[in-house]
C-alpha cells in the first residue's frame, strides 16, 4: 500500500526560485493570488533551473491544487506572470 502524506512544510514563492535543494515529495500547492500566472516544475540539480522539466506549463487556479510528485535531487519552480503560491513539501 502506498504511503499517504497529508501535511508538509510550506514554501511561499512569488517569483522563480528553488522549492527544495534536497530530495522531497510535493503534496500540492495553494495559489493565493494570480494574474495570468504560470508554473513549470523541474527536479534534480539541487533544485536549480537546470534540473529536468517534469511538467508542462501549468496555469493554476486560485485555491489548493493537488500535485503529488517525488523530487529526487530537489525541486524548482519557474514562475511566469503574477503568482503568489505556497508549495507544500515533505522530506523525501
Amino acid at each position: 500500500m502506498a504511503q499517504v502524506q497529508q501535511s508538509g512544510t510550506p514554501v511561499n514563492l512569488t517569483s522563480t526560485n528553488t522549492i527544495s535543494k534536497v530530495d522531497c515529495a510535493m503534496i500540492g500547492y495553494h495559489v493565493n493570488s494570480t494574474s495570468a500566472g504560470t508554473i513549470v516544475f523541474r527536479v534534480g540539480s539541487v533544485g536549480t533551473s537546470s534540473g529536468t522539466v517534469v511538467s508542462g506549463t501549468i496555469t493554476p487556479s486560485v485555491g489548493f491544487n493537488a500535485f503529488p510528485m517525488e523530487a529526487p535531487g530537489g525541486c524548482h519552480a519557474t514562475i511566469g506572470g503574477t503568482l503568489d503560491v505556497t508549495f507544500f513539501i515533505a522530506a523525501g
